[in-house]
């Protein structure tokens, strides 16, 4: 039988060099009181090595081929360290390593090909994973990680929602898989949904603020990475389930995975099934709600059943891994406020059903490999293809298809350490081939490219952790049969609200559309371990983006946001009051962005405070024209009106004529964006824990007004209990009024939203068992998401309670 390590050797002939002795390190972890530190993790930076304590604390590395070598040591309730060490030939016996408590949870990130934690990163960092992740995930990924510091939600009823960071979200915040990006079409519009799963995620990674060195342009705003094992590194058995049932919607979840193999092998399967009725208001109305069958009005259009599994398996090598996976995922939820706008039911009478029909096949590839002796000390290779589709179907009949087609690709070659500096070079390729087909269709279909090369580096300086990097992309849009079509507008008179100027346009023109851009970044960060247990972060960078075809061509109706859209390739030309061709040429968003941080990680107490700057340049961003569009629009064979008073697109709030939409044209406009997130952590006793955090964002436009949609002032508190068998946590978040709007967009009140919940472990059958009840929303406070583009027409659900049952073996 041909070994493992014979056929590690195969693969990395071209990087073999003559061997050298391997030396050992044996020791010892503990905490400052001498006590040992059991399962904490010690592994070797740029070696393929780790191993986990005993119960006594002791471990032992072998096979280190260095004489320098930089130990990271990691555990749960204490802070990560680094220690240096020379390592003679003889190897090192009994060495001494201490760890300090932390009341926070420290992890680390996969989301960077260097490594980095929540408290060992210039950029701020927030994961979210672990028994948290279980009892915080839902339905959707912006709902999910809406308690997070410095992250809101679009709430889009409860269907889909996106996670808002610092005031962005669209295409500047990348949403990725396993560090490649999800493919959907989620960043085109708040109704189409995220295609990932957080109830198989392993943790979730946000980086606030711009990650463009690793991920590209497209993170200008921050990332969002799922993590889960579809690509298993270790074949050690372990399987994991949960099943849940909520009230407010009758929500029932089943989910679970496991991992299997031998030393040559690994699997990993998993798979989730999640089903709900329409949710229940908060005050047992909304609006366009009669009571006449029920006192507790649900919102129409906001069912949603999915299901999903992944296959994936991996070849473990001496020197690293390489796996293949793939993963299927269907989903069909409603799309509120679309046909009956802001219609709602009671026990589903009078529904006018309007769903979206999603599907998914994502086939991934990843690997990483370790070489000793040789320049190249890591090759990391990410890639994925991903065929995504949804239907917009109206009384079954399909209005409008949405498909993207993509492959994308990243290889990281990390060198050793010149001069003491750890980095690498990432080659970096990105395809997507979009279409929209359908009356609803408001792009045309369209190609984008993307090739990059990246460079990141670090060195310690003592105490000082200093990061560099910068990236150059080529970025291609290409669109066939680009129209500048008819268009009946009309402005409306500021008294009567009645038509005026109505203009009649024919198509203009038909042509194809190909535009290259060559963002770029450039980035430079230090952490200050400026005595122990504190450090202060501190991140400077310049970032580019090139808009996105959206921004540049959409020209049509887009009933998610209840408005018509026209992308910046054309202009409003006030002489012949109708729309032209924009010559004036597409800029790259242009953003330099400042982040401070100060931490306290160690003792009973916890404190991190980030404040940030972000001067962005040729901000793409949607400007209501004053003007309104005639668009008719069948349900089923019968006209409905799709305006009406009150109704609102991005927060604004316009009244409309029937049968007609606002006109919005993406604009370029320089803005600045400023904030301050903070979070403070008490261990009061060993089983207590008080946490207060907040954030607060200003987004304004240079020449003077607000950016809409901007999330509020939010402090959310938390006072938990961490028992032997029992846990219990009560969290109180305030989200204050909302007056800083932009143009037409009404202030939204603020409300207060009660959430608890309570557990019980317990071992059963081998399997270690938790048993589960959550209360959600507990004061029944009706809740306006002042960041939601249907805020009054889906107001976040009322009072609920969540039982549920999970289990790992």
């Amino acid at each position: 039988m041909i070994r493992k390590s014979a056929l590690a050797l195969l693969i990395a002939a071209t990087f073999s060099a003559p061997a050298v002795l391997a030396n050992s390190i044996n020791g010892v972890v503990k905490d400052p009181q001498g006590r040992p530190v059991a399962n904490a993790e010690i592994s070797v930076i740029g070696k393929n090595l780790k191993t986990i304590t005993d119960s006594e604390g002791r471990f032992s590395l072998s096979g280190i081929t260095a004489n320098q070598v930089e130990l990271h040591l990691s555990a749960r309730r204490f802070g990560h360290q680094h220690q240096h060490l020379t390592l003679p030939a003889a190897g090192l016996q009994n060495v001494q390593l201490t760890l300090e408590p932390s009341p926070f949870e420290i992890i680390d990130i996969s989301a960077t090909p260097i490594h980095a934690s929540i408290t060992e990163s210039a950029l701020p960092v927030t994961v979210l994973a672990g028994d948290r992740l279980k009892m915080q995930q839902a339905a959707t990924l912006g709902d999910t990680l809406k308690n997070e510091v410095g992250v809101h939600s679009n709430f889009y009823g409860g269907v889909t929602s996106s996670p808002i960071i610092r005031g962005l979200d669209g295409p500047r915040v990348l949403i990725t898989q396993n560090g490649l990006d999800a493919g959907d079409a989620s960043r085109v519009g708040p109704d189409h949904s995220v295609a990932t799963e957080a109830s198989t995620a392993t943790q979730i990674e946000v980086l606030r603020g711009p990650a463009t060195l690793f991920y590209g342009s497209g993170a200008i705003g921050g990332v969002v990475n799922i993590v889960d094992e579809r690509v298993p590194t270790s074949s050690t058995p372990r399987a994991e389930w949960m099943s849940e049932w909520q009230s407010v919607n009758s929500e029932k979840l089943i989910a679970g995975s496991a991992v299997n193999g031998n030393d040559l092998f690994a699997v990993y399967v998993d798979g989730f099934y999640r089903d709900s009725i329409n949710y229940k208001t908060a005050d047992g109305h909304s609006d366009h709600a009669s009571h006449e069958h029920d006192d507790s009005a649900r919102v129409a259009n906001t069912a949603a059943t999915g299901k999903g599994g992944t296959i994936g398996g991996s070849l473990l090598l001496d020197n690293g891994f390489v796996g293949l996976s793939y993963g299927r995922l269907e989903r069909k939820y409603g799309i509120p406020g679309h046909g009956s706008h802001g219609g709602h039911e009671h026990d589903g009478e009078g529904e006018e059903e309007v769903y979206a029909d999603k599907q998914q096949d994502r086939f991934q590839l990843q690997s990483s490999l370790f070489f000793k002796n040789n320049f190249i000390r890591q090759v990391n290779s990410r890639f994925a293809y991903t065929d995504y589709q949804h239907a917009e179907i109206e009384n079954g009949e399909i209005g409008t298809t949405f498909k993207n087609k993509s492959h994308e690709g990243r290889l990281e070659l990390m060198h050793q350490p010149l001069f003491d500096w750890k980095g690498g070079l990432s080659l970096h390729y990105k395809y997507s081939d979009f279409v929209a087909d359908g009356e609803e269709a408001f792009t045309p279909p369209s190609d984008t490219t993307m090739l990059a090369l990246g460079w990141m580096s670090e060195r310690h300086f003592g105490p000082v952790l200093l990061q560099l990097g910068a990236r150059t992309e080529r970025v291609t849009i290409k669109a066939r049969d680009v129209k500048l079509p008819m268009l009946d507008v009309h402005a409306h008179d500021e008294h009567d609200h009645g038509h005026d100027e109505h203009h009649d346009y024919d198509i203009t023109r038909i042509f194809d559309f190909n535009s290259r851009y060559n963002p770029y970044s450039l980035s430079a960060g230090l952490v200050w371990d400026f005595t122990p247990g504190y450090n202060i972060g501190v991140s400077l960078s310049r970032s580019e983006r090139a808009p996105s075809a959206a921004e540049l061509l959409s020209f049509g109706p887009h009933i998610g946001t209840n408005s018509y859209e026209i992308g910046s390739l054309f202009t409003l030309n006030a002489e012949e009051d109708g729309f032209v061709l924009n010559r004036n040429g597409f800029k790259t968003e242009r953003a330099t962005n400042l982040d401070l941080t100060f931490r306290k990680f160690s003792g009973d107490v916890g404190l991190v405070v980030n404040a940030f700057y972000n001067r962005v340049d040729n901000y793409y961003y949607q400007r209501f024209t004053g003007l309104f569009a005639e668009f008719e629009h069948e349900h089923g064979g019968d006209e409905h009106d799709h305006g009406h008073d009150g109704e609102h697109h991005g927060g604004h709030d316009v009244h409309e004529e029937a049968d007609e939409l606002p006109v919005y044209l993406y604009t370029n406009e320089d803005i600045n964006l400023y904030g301050l997130e903070a979070q403070f952590v008490w261990q009061f006793l060993p089983a207590y824990r008080f946490l207060l955090q907040g954030d607060y964002i200003r987004a304004e436009l240079r020449r003077g007004g607000e950016l809409p949609r901007t999330p509020p002032l939010r402090l959310l508190s938390t006072l938990s209990y961490e028992g032997n068998v029992f846990d219990a946590d009560i969290t109180l978040a305030r989200y204050f009024k909302q007056s800083k709007t932009a143009e037409l967009e009404q202030a939204t009140s603020g409300y207060t939203m009660l959430d608890a919940s309570v557990s019980y472990r317990f071992n059963f059958a081998g399997q270690e068992l938790v048993t589960y009840l959550k209360g959600q929303n507990l004061l029944d406070q009706r809740a306006l998401v002042h960041t939601s583009f249907l805020k009054d027409d889906a107001p976040l659900p009322g009072r609920g309670i969540a039982i549920g049952l999970r289990g790992r073996f």
